[in-house]
């Protein structure tokens, strides 16, 4: 195993996903990324188009993220574990799994928390589906 990516989503519960990338990478003397995927541009607000406002505040919201990301991958550097955060917008599962082929990842590390029925019928589950269509091992941390 070389490269393992760890999926956060800036919540409380990132640390535990992170604790268990660094497990793994120490064990296996392994790479980690840290990914998480940001919400894709509204198809109103493009580049070009739209009041400067929402695109001053989505450019800071991305400068925030990579930020937070930046942060997670010093800690595990601090720890002798060869890190790197990866910003990407786009589809959640889609975008881990193409990620995922880019960059050779031999284990995803995906957190799982339990939703209602209203939820899960319009939101789906992200664990879920990465099980069903990863061609690579999925390691599912429960959060809850």
């Amino acid at each position: 195993m070389k490269n393992i990516l760890v999926t956060v989503n800036f919540t409380k519960n990132d640390q535990r996903l992170l604790d268990q990338g660094h497990q793994l990478a120490k064990a296996f003397q392994a790479k980690v990324w840290i990914m998480h995927i940001a919400a894709p541009n509204p198809d109103f607000v493009g580049y070009e188009v739209g009041p400067q406002y929402i695109r001053n505040s989505r450019a800071s919201e991305l400068q925030q993220e990579h930020k937070q990301l930046q942060t997670y991958a010093d800690t595990l550097k601090a720890k002798d574990v060869a890190t790197e955060g990866l910003l990407v917008q786009g589809a959640t599962v889609e975008m881990i799994l193409e990620e995922s082929k880019k960059l050779h990842i031999d284990m995803i590390i995906a957190g799982h928390q339990d939703h209602d029925f209203i939820y899960k019928a319009i939101m789906g589950s992200v664990s879920s589906q990465l099980i069903k269509q990863s061609q690579i091992p999925v390691l599912i941390v429960p959060l809850d």
